[in-house]
């Protein structure tokens, strides 16, 4: 099996896509072909074997959603996926987590030096692609205002990582500051790639605004789930060291929550275990009890699901057509391909399913606002 087909491997997120994620894939290895070295190298080895390419697909959906040509804006596709694991390159080394998509990380293969200045690469490389969508016909106007919206993507990613930084390092337990942070870093990419796959395809105001809705709620809602993944998943099938939240002592949301409704005790207990003084894997364990006894998982998943309905329901200011069902069948999917999803059960469980069963018809809960 060849490192492009292991790609297949990866959970199917976007199965119903794969016709997109598979032109995504082609055009990384076109750009980072095997064989090279430097720089070159490094790129290669943290952009493939792919990952889920959530992003890529979002951009080609949202394209063919506002009733453009999805190919046109194929280099596009592949610029968020540039930009996301430029900055995957960087939060491992702040972070200091060495294992990425159950592989080493970029800094810990090459070294610091050359993993920093891959990502800068990345990052550079993100605005020639974009650039190149006008030679496949896309106006030079639509690429302009494309490069500015993914501009302030990147400047809202940068705030958001330093906003964590500041929460974790004062170790505020609260949700409404937590929220902000996501809305600024995982949301901004999500963010990005909806909007810019509209303005390339054409996409009028109401189109755009309703996109850039869709993935602010994507985004909170894939967070809240990636951050239950150490509480609810082996080390194997999360790609990633379960300990690394807990190392880096960072409150993300059932966290936040097991502390804002526990007692005094349980609160000191988990204060402690983010503290540093605790070997991780014991600190973990810990706050895994914590969190299952608290109902701070079901609560977390429940808030996620309200944000996946949101996102659905927003996707009624797009025309009916492919891409608007593929962004709606993306929510579930997105959800569902993280690992230890098969695992979950209780209330967040149910909320999932609901979410899945009513994707379709993108049924409207946007009142259901998050605590």
């Amino acid at each position: 099996m060849t490192e492009i087909e292991a790609s297949r491997t990866v959970p199917q997120a976007f199965e119903a896509g794969f016709r997109l994620r598979d032109a995504v894939v082609r055009e990384l290895d076109a750009r980072w072909p095997a064989g090279a070295d430097g720089l070159d190298e490094v790129c290669r080895h943290s952009l493939l074997p792919a990952g889920k390419l959530f992003r890529p697909c979002l951009l080609l959906a949202s394209t063919q959603a506002v009733g453009g040509d999805p190919i046109s804006v194929l280099p596009a596709a592949a610029a968020t996926e540039f930009g996301h694991v430029g900055s995957l390159i960087h939060d491992d080394i702040i972070d200091a987590d060495t294992v990425r998509r159950g592989r080493p990380a970029a800094h810990r293969k090459y070294g610091f030096d050359e993993a920093i200045v891959a990502g800068d690469l990345l990052f550079f490389s993100l605005f020639e692609c974009l650039a190149e969508c006008r030679e496949r016909g896309v106006p030079a106007d639509r690429v302009v205002t494309a490069v500015a919206a993914i501009s302030r993507a990147g400047m809202d990613l940068c705030r958001g990582q330093s906003l964590e930084a500041r929460l974790t390092g004062r170790r505020v337990f609260e949700v409404g500051p937590y929220l902000e942070m996501v809305r600024l870093k995982t949301a901004a990419l999500f963010r990005a790639a909806c909007e810019v796959g509209g303005i390339l395809g054409g996409g009028g105001p109401a189109a755009l605004a309703s996109l850039v809705s869709y993935a602010n709620h994507l985004g909170v809602a894939f967070q809240v789930h990636d951050d239950l993944l150490a509480y609810t998943s082996d080390a194997r099938s999360a790609g990633k060291a379960p300990t690394s939240d807990v190392r880096n002592g960072r409150p993300v949301l059932p966290v936040i929550l097991a502390h804002r409704d526990g007692g005094e005790s349980s609160r000191r207990r988990i204060e402690d275990c983010l503290a540093g003084r605790t070997d991780p894997a014991e600190a973990l364990a810990a706050l895994t009890t914590i969190l299952r006894t608290s109902g701070a998982i079901d609560e977390s998943l429940a808030l996620a699901g309200r944000h996946a309905h949101a996102a659905v329901a927003a996707l009624d200011g797009l025309p009916h057509g492919e891409g608007r069902d593929l962004l709606a069948e993306f929510v579930t999917r997105a959800l569902a391909a993280l690992p230890g999803a098969e695992t979950r059960t209780g209330a967040g469980a149910e909320a999932d399913a609901g979410t899945g069963a009513k994707a379709g018809a993108a049924t409207s809960t946007a009142g259901n606002r998050p605590g």
